[in-house]
């Protein structure tokens, strides 16, 4: 629960393939009770080798995307901001010893849904490379055509049992999003479904932080709808403040008394006549 504190853009940078040892801090995702959000929707789609439309019909979206949904009602945690489905419970995986927020993974039903997001060339996309690392190291591992394009089948070992994980991975505009499924959302049925619609609704924020490619995108814990727009209020009224002082330092800077300045109206033995240096002209009077 102490990741609530951590500021945005602090999470250590990692690579696709070369992930540290952390500990997974479980952390429930904070609802708003004022937020309407909306709920995803289940549109089947037809697996395929290649992901077409993305920023354009479909996800996962980028903040800059001129079809982007509406994002207000999601749950910002730094790299992408998520929709809220009822009945999902969310888990921070992080290093306890740094803090350092280093990916997200979403239970729902018996299905797991592993979401991160990593930096990607500016003309090129990452996911075909990252896929081929993922083939090439795993004799049991296996690609196929799926919803968001050629996805890899991989079987690993948990407590002594066989779990086979789907790997999907989705090119933006200079990140790629990576998820890892498993339970029934690595075959079939409702839960695969609900999951995939889940991630093609995330909207990805890069940033213009520099980054490597392959390098995680900075996280950080989650801020509510109602927080961040509490926060917005909050910076709002700091800027207003702050231009209201200017305004008024300003005021008071042109407002300064001239020394021995006359106060009151002026009568005729307060005017004093000065000679010009001009060389044309009459004299003119000056208050003093």
């Amino acid at each position: 629960m102490g990741l609530f504190g951590f500021g945005k853009k602090h999470a250590k940078q990692q690579s696709a393939e070369d992930q540290p040892e952390v500990e997974n801090d479980e952390v429930l995702a904070p609802q708003d009770e004022d937020a309407d959000f909306d709920p995803i929707d289940d549109d089947n789609q037809e697996d395929s080798a290649e992901y077409q439309g993305r920023g354009e019909d479909r996800g996962p979206w980028d903040v800059d995307d001129e079809e982007v949904v509406d994002y207000d009602e999601y749950l910002d945690i730094g790299a992408f901001y998520l929709p809220y489905l009822q009945g999902i419970e969310l888990r921070l995986k992080a290093n306890r010893a740094s803090g350092d927020v280093l990916g997200a993974t979403i239970s729902y039903g018996s299905s797991s849904l592993e979401i991160e997001a990593f930096a990607a060339p500016k003309t090129l996309g990452l996911w075909d490379d990252v896929r081929e690392d993922l083939l090439a190291g795993n004799d049991n591992a296996s690609g196929k055509p799926g919803v968001f394009g050629t996805e890899v089948s991989l079987p690993v070992e948990v407590k002594g049992n066989t779990v086979i994980t789907r790997i999907v991975g989705v090119d933006g505009p200079r990140w790629m999003l990576r998820g890892i499924f498993s339970g029934p959302a690595a075959s079939v049925g409702e839960e695969k479904q609900i999951l995939d619609n889940l991630f093609q609704e995330i909207v990805v924020e890069r940033g213009d932080e520099p980054l490597a490619p392959r390098d995680m995108i900075p996280m950080h814990a989650p801020v509510t709808p109602k927080q961040r727009r509490e926060q917005e209020a909050a910076a709002q009224d700091q800027d207003a403040a702050t231009a209201k002082n200017t305004q008024k330092s300003g005021k008071d800077k042109n407002d300064k008394s001239i020394p021995e300045k006359p106060k009151g109206p002026f009568d005729s033995d307060q005017n004093t006549e000065v000679k010009t240096t001009l060389s044309r002209g009459p004299m003119f009077s000056e208050v003093r």
